[in-house]
């Protein structure tokens, strides 16, 4: 396997020539330049390839383990946390007044890139800290605050989410954990969680667990569902986190891959919990964790991507098998092969795409929280809102794919676990399901986010994706990227015409191809911005992004064409069969 190489340098072009990083910053009243934010991100890179890394195969060969109630997970990974969590990358985008640096999003989620990149399993720690982090700084009580974040943020306590049951996925309506009020402010909750990720470590610390149940007064349904702080250790008298609640885990998921970590069935018996914003409001509260982790979830999906194309693009070069395009000369390196070629630029393609618009999502989402003007924090937090679900579902959709083209470069070598490209595709393919299905983000997309602001929201996406279109075009380097992209637009503007107000069979059966079309332009709006950028200069990075923007646009961008075609064909192909003639 070779070593990883972090991305620094891309993400230094689209902090500098792409993203207006430094305009932005100031926008938001924010001290932090380009070159602080490439020096962190340099810094964070290291980390992860020196520290991470390394970790990766032995924890998926080693796997967490469950021994007398207690786990353990892999050789390296308490050690590397500890580390992880000392040096300050617990902190990174926290806010200073638990204890964080407030660097700005995009920092966190490029590095959350790096870390998926190098050790997925272990990216889930600080990941759902960070979001259990968010939801109660958002809906908790000012004590419950000050007696659990600031150990979060710092990175000595963790976090956990405790969602799903055995009979209650997707459809939490039919969840039947129950937490009953104990006459002092906490409630005694009781029920069992299954697929809960970081449910329990040997990391040293607190794990605070936040736990949907029903009161006994809940109305049916998924309104009748609250919110629940319940940590693994209760205060004590002294102040100190030293009491034992009554939660176990009852047994760890045998699972495809992420073995290293430990993904849990918990046991509540009568654990001592408060409540996280008010009563029977717990799916509110929840989703703003929720939607937190689908960003990080998504960039999981481009993390690997990235990872996977660094390998195999390696490997190509230095693979020696058949003979070049004339006969001339042979045995040549497979990188010379057309198809070889073709995989690798789809990986790129993609991942570099996927990264700068990430980016723009992370500034978007820093706005949000720091613009001075309330209409532009509230344009910035619906722009994110309608990016979510696209960044979680198509992210790990193409992530997955990039992640068995690149184990087809290395054809039989693949398939075995020397080169760890098998891994990759095992951990890959859980991003597609956990934090909600990438089906139920493209119905998301579909039936609650086009309609926001009565679909001002998306037609104001469009306007902003048309107004750099029509910048590109004066510039030769990048005219045809954009006009590709522009065509691609008209197919997604009349496929978003066609779902306003469409029945629910409509709306499904059309949600997966719309997201991917969707995908497929704001990527070519990205890779029209960075050949717009690239056309100014001079480096073999600026001729590299133009070469790979024309193969997006003249060979990954024809897909909208056959997407437009089949939403087109409406519900009537997906429903004619007879349900109990499958």
């Amino acid at each position: 396997m070779y070593s990883y190489i972090p991305p620094v340098d891309d993400y230094r072009f689209l902090l500098n020539e792409v993203l207006g990083f430094d305009r932005a910053m100031a926008e938001i009243g924010k001290e932090v330049d380009a070159d602080l934010a490439a020096t962190v991100l340099e810094e964070a890179g290291k980390m992860c390839a020196e520290r991470l890394h390394p970790l990766n195969r032995e924890g998926d060969e080693q796997g967490s383990r469950l021994i007398d109630g207690e786990v353990h997970t892999p050789e390296g990974f308490a050690e590397a946390y500890r580390e992880f969590a000392q040096a300050g990358w617990a902190s990174l985008s926290a806010d200073p007044a638990h204890g964080g640096q407030g660097l700005p999003f995009i920092l966190q989620l490029w590095l959350d890139e790096m870390i998926s990149a190098t050790n997925l399993s272990f990216g889930l720690f600080p990941g759902l800290t960070r979001g259990a982090y968010e939801a109660i700084a958002a809906h908790a009580s000012d004590d419950l605050k000050a007696a659990y974040l600031p150990r979060m943020v710092s990175g000595e306590w963790t976090g956990a989410m405790a969602l799903t049951e055995s009979g209650a996925g997707t459809d939490l309506a039919l969840l039947k954990t129950k937490a009953e009020p104990k006459g002092d402010g906490s409630y005694a909750v009781t029920g069992t969680k299954i697929f809960i990720s970081s449910g329990d470590h040997d990391f040293g610390g607190n794990i605070v667990h936040l736990v949907l149940a029903r009161l006994p007064d809940a109305p049916p349904g998924v309104k009748g569902i609250s919110l629940f702080l319940v940590p693994k250790f209760l205060p004590d008298a002294d102040g100190g986190f030293t009491l034992r609640n009554t939660l176990s885990v009852g047994a760890l998921e045998k699972k495809m891959g992420i073995h290293a970590q430990p993904t849990c069935v918990m046991n509540y018996d009568g654990a001592t919990g408060w409540l996280v914003g008010e009563p029977h409001r717990g799916l509110a509260a929840m989703f703003t964790m929720m939607n937190a982790e689908r960003l990080m979830v998504g960039i999981q999906g481009l993390g690997i991507a990235g990872a996977a194309y660094t390998q195999a693009a390696g490997y190509a070069k230095e693979r020696l098998q058949g003979r070049s395009a004339d006969g001339s000369r042979g045995p040549v390196a497979i990188v010379e092969h057309a198809d070889v070629r073709r995989m690798l630029l789809s990986i790129r393609a993609f991942v570099e795409a996927g990264r700068a618009l990430a980016g723009w999502t992370a500034l978007q989402l820093d706005r949000a929280h720091a613009h001075p003007d309330a209409g532009e924090r509230a344009k910035s937090d619906a722009l994110v809102a309608l990016l979510t679900p696209v960044v979680k579902a198509a992210f790990t959709d193409f992530g997955f794919e990039s992640a068995v083209q690149a184990q087809q470069v290395f054809g039989g070598h693949g398939y075995i676990r020397e080169w760890g490209m098998e891994q990759f595709v095992r951990d890959a393919r859980i991003a597609q399901i956990y934090e909600g299905t990438n089906g139920v983000q493209a119905m998301d997309l579909v039936g609650r986010k086009l309609p926001l602001a009565g679909g001002a929201v998306v037609e104001g996406f469009f306007a902003q994706i048309v107004q750099d279109l029509q910048a590109a075009a004066s510039i030769p380097q990048a005219a045809d990227v954009a006009r590709r992209t522009g065509q691609a637009l008209e197919l997604l503007r009349g496929a978003t015409a066609s779902l306003r107000g469409a029945g629910v069979d409509a709306t499904g059966a059309a949600a997966v191809d719309y997201l991917r079309l969707f995908a497929l332009v704001s990527m070519g709006w990205m890779w029209t911005r960075m050949a717009a950028a690239a056309a100014g200069g001079d480096t073999p990075l600026h001729g590299a992004k133009l070469a790979v923007a024309d193969f997006f646009a003249r060979r990954m961008l024809p897909q909208a064409q056959a997407l437009a075609a089949g939403i087109a064909e409406g519900e009537g192909p997906v429903m004619a069969l007879a349900a109990d003639a499958f």
